[in-house]
């Protein structure tokens, strides 16, 4: 770590022996600064260019949304805006009287058209501007609004204009890439500097002071901030770990008083055995999937796709790789969600070589298929390169395929897995919103977010139909039809599904409310005695 992590932490501490009431951009604050220790790596402060929880984590903490998630709910509530459907294609949002961002600008509804506008013209990579399919003019090489989609009115009115009926829209304005930015110090068509914290202005509870790359953020209750997300705590710390090992021993040493994401099942064990640290469970929707890039010979063929999916042992990966801590995954859709099924469970029942041997022999694909696995060491956490090399040993032990595995940092993971770097590749997610067309509409109209070139034009006719379906059943049968479909042609293959954990010292409250499927860690939820 650097001189530069080890003097802010040194200042929170201070504040802490303190009594950590600080006069100075305390935003009204008078409980005790506090850390949070991390492996989570950061793609981009900016809300345009982030679709990641390392960023996210950031974003929800010094932006608004129009509308949020409360802790623990899932039907979204007013945030920057009161928003309402006025038919199933209009949304309108009265914005909060009055509202500011930190640095004393008025927040319109001027800067909300900008914030959308920008997303979806920047169109990063990275980023999120996928969400906005209703909103957008569809033009992958020109991205931008559709005329006519976002009207203001005057100051404090916003009207949303849909291309198709969507009752998803309302969860999607609550998600962290549909940040409300200043539109007087963020640049209109590329991303702000993450460093550039002058200019990085949100309206939400805490505002960015100082950020360091892979080392340290540093976050100030918001004076300014009207919403009902009041701040605890005057300063909030961010520590980024590169290994979990130094975060376990920073966690139960108290260098940090939170650890959250990623510690391995066996190190989550070993502390609630030492006694060192609290480690809190709370519910969760992670999902863990590995993705087939049709770019390349192996991937766009679909008999080899599904004979590994005939061949994927879920239990296995689970009991080895994980400590039987996480739950063998058999939809893309998580259970809980309207109109989830075990669909590849339906198909392809319980592992076995012959029924995978039977698939390529039938297909004409001569064995053994050389196949090259794709992951981030460090992003997912330790036991990431287990479950690699737990599925290429299952590949390999077939006889059927030759599988090995490299592994990318995360920034360049990002990028070259797109590129057709490798064949299968793992991701994982966590809910942009709580609803079961978030694991569907993201994953798989047209290649999805991760750009692995898949399209069918049926699953593109059902997104288009469930997003818009008032009927419950019908839309629970929809869904349904989507996850066959996937579980046939074999885009990517569902692995498991995890809780939200996070570990504690005996100092901090309210960690436990934040531990919900959303994983929005609300820094103004959580204070230190």
């Amino acid at each position: 770590m650097s001189a530069l992590v080890g003097t802010l932490a040194a200042c929170g501490n201070e504040s802490d022996s303190s009594g950590g009431s600080g006069d100075n951009g305390d935003g009204g604050a008078t409980g005790n600064s506090w850390i949070l220790g991390t492996t989570d790596a950061v793609t981009s402060v900016d809300p345009a260019g982030a679709y990641d929880f390392g960023s996210w984590n950031i974003e929800y903490n010094i932006f608004q949304q129009l509308m949020t998630v409360p802790a623990n709910g899932s039907d979204p509530e007013p945030d920057l805006a009161d928003c309402t459907y006025d038919d199933p294609q209009t949304i309108t949002c009265k914005l909060t009287e009055g509202a500011k961002f930190s640095n004393g600008d008025d927040l319109t509804s001027s800067d909300v058209l900008f914030s959308f506008k920008r997303n979806i013209e920047i169109a990063d990579p990275n980023g999120a501007s996928v969400l906005l399919g209703s909103i957008s003019n569809g033009d992958a090489d020109n991205p931008g609004l559709a005329d006519g989609a976002i009207e203001t009115p005057d100051d404090t009115t916003v009207v949303f204009h849909l291309n198709q009926p969507d009752q998803t829209f309302m969860q999607v304005i609550t998600s962290a890439s549909n940040s409300i930015v200043d539109e007087e110090t963020f640049p209109a068509d590329d991303k702000l500097a993450d460093d550039d914290t002058e200019n990085m202005i949100g309206s939400g509870p805490y505002k960015l002071s100082q950020y360091k790359a892979g080392e340290q953020a540093v976050f100030e209750a918001n004076e300014t901030y009207q919403g009902t997300k009041t701040p605890q705590a005057p300063q909030v710390f961010i520590q980024y770990f590169t290994d979990p090992a130094p975060l376990k021993t920073a966690v139960e040493g108290g260098q940090v008083d939170i650890a959250w994401r990623t510690l391995s099942p066996t190190d989550l064990n070993d502390i609630e055995s030492n006694g060192k640290a609290e480690v809190i469970r709370g519910k969760g929707s992670e999902f863990r999937y590995w993705v087939w890039q049709f770019s390349t010979e192996v991937g766009k063929n679909k008999a080899i796709r599904q004979a590994v999916a005939q061949m994927m042992d879920r239990q296995a990966i689970s009991d080895n790789a994980y400590d039987g801590t996480v739950t063998p995954s058999y939809s893309i859709v998580p259970p809980g969600f309207t109109g989830q099924k075990d669909s590849f469970q339906e198909k392809y029942g319980d592992p076995s070589v012959d029924k995978a041997k039977e698939i390529l022999d039938a297909a004409g694909v001569k064995t053994p298929v050389k196949i090259k696995l794709g992951y981030p060491p460090e992003h997912y956490g330790p036991n990431t390169v287990d479950e690699a090399n737990e599925l290429a040993d299952q590949l390999n032990s077939s006889g059927l395929f030759e599988a090995t595995t490299e592994d990318a940092a995360w920034e360049e993971y990002q990028t070259i897995t797109k590129e057709g770097a490798y064949d299968l590749f793992i991701l994982g997610w966590y809910p942009d919103f709580l609803d079961a067309d978030n694991y569907l509409s993201p994953f798989i109209r047209d290649g999805g977010f991760f750009a692995n070139n898949y399209s069918n034009e049926e699953v593109n006719s059902l997104l288009d139909k469930e997003i818009g379906e008032t009927d419950e059943a019908a839309r629970a049968d929809e869904i349904g039809q989507l996850q066959d479909i996937v579980a046939e042609d074999v885009p990517l293959i569902p692995s498991w599904n995890g809780q939200n954990v996070a570990v504690a010292n005996s100092s901090m409250e309210g960690v436990e409310d934040t531990l919900d499927p959303t994983y929005i860690f609300r820094f103004w939820l959580i204070s230190k005695k």
